[in-house]
């Protein structure tokens, strides 16, 4: 009891002291100027953003991007669905706070996913052929018996 006591004791101290050992380690101290990439400035946010558009597949779609306090502004046409989605992950990985995507899908793209999808629920599902039975549980492997000796007394 009394060794639960001193532990506690003196993990309590020690939480007590690591405000002062961190000040004078100079500790914490670079914190300001290496601030995480969602606080990286209008003009550095979209800097990212058109470097990784630019070594996509989105660049042929020239799409037109924004940045305003951290929220990224995409405006243009695709015609591949994909596209519209791929751009808000990049915004967000490139550290945008918030992304409007107003990225319209072409009238082809839509029609082609539609058809794509009619042509999907049409085809028969092929019936799956009989269940196969499965192979036989292998022989259990007999485990060794620990005998002890019966307890003198």
């Amino acid at each position: 009891m009394t060794t639960r006591l001193v532990a506690l004791l003196l993990f309590a101290i020690a939480g007590l002291m690591q405000p002062f050992l961190a000040a004078s380690t100079g500790a914490g101290k670079s914190q300001a100027t290496h601030l995480p990439p969602r606080y990286l400035s209008d003009a550095q946010l979209l800097s990212a953003i058109k470097t990784k558009l630019a070594k996509s597949k989105l660049k042929a779609d020239h799409f037109t991007v924004t940045v305003v306090k951290g929220v990224t502004t995409f405006e243009g046409t695709t015609s591949i669905m994909q596209h519209k989605g791929a751009a808000t992950r990049i915004a967000h990985t490139s550290g945008a706070v918030e992304v409007r995507n107003n990225i319209r899908i072409s009238e082809e793209a839509k029609a082609k996913a539609v058809a794509g999808l009619t042509k999907a629920r049409s085809t028969p599902v092929p019936a799956t052929s009989p269940a196969k039975t499965a192979p036989p549980a292998p022989e259990p492997i007999p485990r060794a018996a620990v005998i002890f000796p019966p307890a003198s007394q």
